[in-house]
């Protein structure tokens, strides 16, 4: 560690500015931001009472702020969406203990980013060099079973390998923007049968006298986030049970953070029936929460895939991520794309095993997303000939 870098741990992100940790944040990822992790504690959606305790450690030489890392200690595996349960039980079977465990992602968040924030100056060696030992040293001393980066830039992924760090691959399903000038020239990319099933599935919600408003910024009101929290907490229950995040949490993120929201709400006779919450940074848009009042064909693909798309075209953003699974993506013009975590595992017999069930899983990975792709809805794939296809 370069004599002049000093390392500390916050308990809260109230001990530093918005400013200064927006420095380090991904450029083209909302979620790295301040105002979103900090919104998580003000609402109470991490910290006491949840399986989500926060930290915070930061490295910080004489131009300021350095790198740091968002940490929270799990105590199960809730809210991430990089399955382990199996490992879990894989300790338990072998006595030993995997709660709690240590991690750094955007809580609640399946998105890809950065997650070892970092200076633009800093490199992600350079950051690792001065937060890895830290962060290893008293994920050890306090009991921790292991420590888990979750959906990663591939870049630190391969840093943290190098470093002992076990790689994980896993996939979603993304859009790309190849230049396009127009919803229609996106379709012209797909074989004839799903182009015309997407343009009727499109008619649809017209004939249904549906209309969908796009709101962002400024002209997004507390009604609106209201409609949105109705929405998220109706396909929580019916889907997965309590939602992690509550309304305080929907009314701060709006307060503190609505330039980089977009809504798409779907109204019927001037009644509010669906809509999706969307954040936007740089070039790339992220789709995160879905509902609706009830079922209303194709309904679900015009507000979370086909108008957020056209949106990217008409505001030249090159990715949208629109969240975790995905058959009705890949069908819909989001090939699959591998993700990537990486995990330490302190117990050297434990972490032997599952870095040999992680070698075959990736291969398995790497596999299926190449197939996948195969089969895509599309003429041709990025990287393949349309004769491969």
């Amino acid at each position: 560690m370069p004599s002049q870098t000093k390392t500390r741990w916050i308990d809260s992100l109230s001990e530093i500015s918005s400013e200064d940790w927006n420095r380090l944040a991904d450029p083209e990822n909302p979620f790295s931001d301040h105002e979103f992790l900090y919104s998580l504690e003000l609402s109470s959606c991490v910290g006491s009472r949840t399986s989500w305790q926060p930290g915070y450690l930061l490295a910080e030489d004489e131009k300021g702020l350095h790198s740091a890392l968002a940490f929270y200690h799990k105590y199960d595996s809730y809210g991430e969406y990089i399955f382990d349960h199996a490992w879990a039980n894989f300790f338990s079977q072998n006595g030993l203990s995997y709660y709690p465990k240590g991690l750094i992602a955007y809580p609640f968040t399946p998105v890809n980013g950065r997650k070892i924030f970092r200076r633009e100056d800093v490199s992600v060696d350079a950051a690792l060099d001065v937060l890895l030992p830290v962060l290893l040293k008293e994920s050890k001393r306090q009991g921790l079973s292991s420590i888990h980066f979750l959906f990663l830039e591939e870049e630190e992924s391969k840093a943290l390998e190098k470093r002992g760090f076990a790689t994980r691959i896993t996939h979603q399903f993304h859009w790309s923007n190849r230049s396009y000038e127009s919803f229609e020239h996106f379709l012209g990319d797909f074989k004839s049968k799903k182009r015309m099933q997407i343009r009727r599935e499109r008619e649809a919600i017209r004939s249904d006298e549906i209309k969908i408003l796009i709101k962002q910024g400024s002209e997004i009101t507390e009604e609106d986030m209201d409609s949105i929290y109705s929405f998220y907490t109706d396909t929580y229950s019916r889907k997965w049970g309590s939602p992690y995040l509550n309304r305080k949490f929907f009314r701060l993120i709006r307060e503190k953070f609505a330039e980089k929201i977009v809504l798409f709400l779907a109204e019927k006779h001037g009644e509010r029936i669906a809509g999706t919450f969307n954040l936007r940074k740089g070039k790339k848009l992220y789709g995160r929460y879905w509902g609706s009042i009830g079922h209303f064909p194709f309904l679900h693909f015009e507000c979370c895939y086909y108008s957020p798309i056209e949106y990217s075209i008409q505001n030249g953003l090159t990715i949208f991520e629109a969240g975790a699974q995905g058959e009705q993506k890949f069908l819909r013009g989001f090939p699959a794309v591998p993700t990537y975590s990486s995990h330490f595992i302190f117990h050297e017999g434990a972490r032997n095993a599952i870095e040999r069930f992680l070698e075959n899983e990736r291969m398995n990975m790497q596999e299926m997303i190449l197939e996948t792709n195969l089969h895509s809805p599309l003429k041709e794939q990025p990287g393949l000939k349309g004769s491969e296809l």
